[in-house]
């Protein structure tokens, strides 16, 4: 093993940058893989062209001889840029992606070849629904499911396969998927936004919510990683000591980008161009090694397909450079995580931003009432939101000085805290004309001029409004975007809802004016959400206390962040605006324990297997070294050995106190995880946590120990310094 090490280190650093020529314009690139309105144009006919349209604007049905002859122009828009084959492509709950590739070659009854894709291909097909999993939806034998194709997000092809991103549903209805709920909670966003941005312009007909992702990510050489089996495994080093410079210099951030990572980036980034992804903005992050992507904004639909397909795109390319990807909230310990912050705002057909302030009071009070309905959704449903980026591996970056905490909170800033504090002075009931135009000129009028100073970020705040847009910061950098955006979409909807029906009723019945009641129920609002709002460190322990008394959850790992799932009030939340129903939240509540359960299992099985096939053997074996040594100079120097010798006398205490702990704790571990086996999903989740997961720190801090006791040479495992330097 330690032989696989150096080699490891000799290709690594022989290795020279793999030069990627960038000859054209990205806007050359851009799309050209896409089956996007111009390649549409160019080969359906109006109608069906017409047909699409309809059904991505307005969610229309597109009938079978419709299909028919749109899949006759996909195959011959797809056969000219040299597919061969096609594909549904979904996003199981897995967390990946999955596709069965089917070729477009068909036989005839005379033996000939031809090229055929039909419209029932297109639209519908039937992959094993039990293979995947379905928390109990489907049973083994029932293996019936349904992908069906998803028109809102455009055909691409990747490599010589045309993918047709489309929904996966059980033989009853229920989602298999993270697509289906997202698009349930858009229509939902996009129904309640829209009837109160008519309040403020009746030409209004569609909101958008809009997503920009920002993809963190660790890059480290292949044959490094290869030497290391728990990153191969788990896609974390388990093991390592920290290296004696990491990031304490912070001079990685921002710096010059390493030759051999740059030219993995403009390779990513012409795919990306070609398949349609606006990848804009690349650098490097505060860990050594560690990186970051971001495109522009995007319909949060396309933007969650496109955040899928560009990781796995990054694995592809990677293997071209000789690179692995880490994806993984912490990989390294000691040195910054992960994240995958999602930037979320809502948008009109009209070209408004609705989070961003205008040049009139009313479109400020348009800004206000769905800034303060966002912040009062949060508050109402901050579990759900913490529930949204729970898992195994974001359970180490939530409150690791470098991510939020595990409690949820919304920073707006001092400024906007300050307006919204003036408006909870307003008058209950109807303002008077004075009062009215005080609100709009000093108040709200002024809100442009405050944000210009206002859009500084806190990186302890898990929700923070940075201008013209939310910023969910607490979202792990492996998380499927569809997550965190089905919860903040659904629980916005119904708030938005609420806010309309209660702003109807006093203009109803209490015969307000449309302007005063929105300042009435803002106001209550604004009370209502003091308790999530807060501008200072989340770190400190004053928060901590502070949020405790506000009651405020603190949900430090997945098992206890999931219970909110079945909480009565969540389902009905889901169930109301139509997005999940108790099945379905059922589901993924049981999927989403047993991913905890299998990531943290499959990590202590790795762990004990490094620790006992490669970290005691190896330290037994320096061990052996340092006992020779000591016999030699007993043999040497008899009754003065002990004198010259008890360092090495020191050393083998340690080491032999090192080996007995690691063994111990992995018996130890072992046990835990068979007495955890035997209870049901959500207690044996709980006792993963509580009796497996403490094993790991002992034994990587005896084996750490051991990596600075061991002669360099002997060390089987590629270290974390090797591992963190990309020459």
């Amino acid at each position: 093993m330690s032989t696989l090490r150096f080699f490891a280190l000799k290709e690594s650093l022989s290795r020279l940058p793999i030069i990627i020529s960038e000859n054209k314009k990205r806007s050359e690139l851009f799309g050209k893989h896409v089956f996007k309105k111009d390649a549409m144009q160019q080969v359906l006919s109006h109608e069906a062209f017409q047909a699409v349209e309809d059904a991505i604007n307005t969610g229309a049905k597109i009938d079978r001889l419709m299909a028919d002859s749109i899949a006759a122009g996909m195959k011959q828009w797809a056969l000219e840029l040299g597919a061969t084959h096609y594909t549904h492509w979904f996003q199981p709950l897995t967390g990946a992606t999955a596709e069965k590739h089917d070729a477009f070659f068909e036989q005839t009854p005379e033996g000939n070849a031809i090229e055929k894709f039909e419209g029932a291909k297109l639209v519908q097909q039937e992959p094993d629904a039990s293979s995947f999993p379905h928390g109990g939806i489907r049973n083994t034998f029932e293996a019936r499911g349904y992908t069906a194709w998803d028109p809102t997000s455009p055909a691409f092809i990747l490599d010589t396969t045309l993918c047709i991103p489309t929904v996966f549903v059980s033989y009853t209805g229920e989602a298999l998927d993270n697509k289906t709920p997202l698009l349930r909670a858009l229509a939902a966003i996009d129904h309640s936004a829209t009837e109160v941005a008519k309040y403020f312009n009746k030409s209004v007909n569609k909101v958008t919510a809009t997503l920009g992702w920002e993809q963190e990510y660790f890059l480290i050489d292949s044959a490094l990683a290869a030497s290391r089996p728990d990153i191969m495994q788990t896609g974390r080093a388990l093991l390592g000591h920290a290296p004696a410079k990491g990031q304490q210099l912070d001079d990685h951030y921002f710096g010059s980008i390493p030759a051999r990572a740059l030219n993995f980036m403009k390779d990513l980034e012409q795919q990306c161009m070609l398949l349609g992804i606006p990848v804009k903005t690349r650098h490097n992050e505060v860990a050594p090694n560690q990186f970051e992507l971001a495109p522009i904004f995007e319909e949060a639909n396309l933007a969650v397909d496109h955040n899928s397909l560009i990781m796995d795109l990054m694995d592809r390319i990677a293997e071209r450079h000789n690179l692995k990807v880490l994806f993984h909230e912490k990989p390294f310990a000691g040195v910054n995580g992960s994240g995958k912050h999602n930037n979320w705002s809502l948008a009109t057909d009209t070209g408004v931003n609705l989070l961003s302030p205008g040049t009139t009071p009313m479109k400020n009070l348009q800004f206000l009432t769905f800034f303060v309905n966002t912040i009062k959704a949060v508050q109402d449903n901050e579990e759900l939101i913490r529930a949204s980026v729970a898992s195994a591996s974001n359970d180490h970056r939530l409150g690791a000085h470098e991510a939020p905490p595990a409690i949820m909170s919304v920073f707006i800033g001092k400024q906007l805290t300050a307006v919204l504090d003036e408006l909870e002075k307003v008058t209950d009931g109807k303002l008077s004309p004075q009062e009215k135009t005080d609100l709009k000129l000093n108040v709200v009028g002024k809100i442009p001029e405050i944000l210009l100073d206002n859009t500084d970020r806190n990186r302890t705040s898990s929700f923070a409004f940075t201008g013209n847009k939310f910023e969910f910061r607490a979202v792990g950098s492996t998380t499927n975007c569809a997550k965190p955006m089905v919860v903040l979409n659904t629980i916005v909807a119904k708030q938005l809802k609420d806010f309309k029906n209660e702003v109807d009723k006093l203009v109803d019945k209490k015969k307000m004016k449309k302007d005063d009641a929105i300042f009435n129920v803002l106001r209550e609002y604004i009370k209502a959400s003091k308790k999530i709002r807060f501008e200072g460190d989340g770190y400190s322990a004053a928060w901590q206390k502070e949020a405790l008394k506000r009651k405020l959850s603190n949900h430090s790992s997945t098992p206890e962040a999931l219970n909110i799932q079945l909480d009565k009030r969540s389902i009905a939340v889901f169930e109301e605006m139509a997005v999940m129903n108790s099945i379905e939240l059922k589901a993924r509540h049981d999927i989403e324990l047993e991913e905890y359960i299998k990531r943290i299992q499959i990590e202590s099985r790795v762990l004990g297997n490094i620790a006992k096939n490669h970290i005691i053997p190896t330290a037994i074996r320096y061990q052996n070294l340092l006992i020779k040594n000591v016999e030699g100079l007993k043999n040497i120097f008899a009754k003065d050995y002990e004198n010259l010798a008890q360092e090495q006398l020191a050393l083998i205490t340690q080491i032999s106190e090192y080996i007995g702990t690691i063994n111990k704790d992995i018996n130890a571990m072992v046990d835990a995880r068979k007495s955890a086996n035997k209870l049901d999903v959500k207690e044996r989740a709980v006792n993963y946590k509580n009796e497996v997961l403490p094993f790991f720190d002992t034994i990587r801090y005896a084996s750490d120990k051991l990596e600075l006791l061991v002669e360099d040479k002997l060390w089987p495992l590629a270290k974390n310094r090797e591992l963190l330097s990309l020459s």
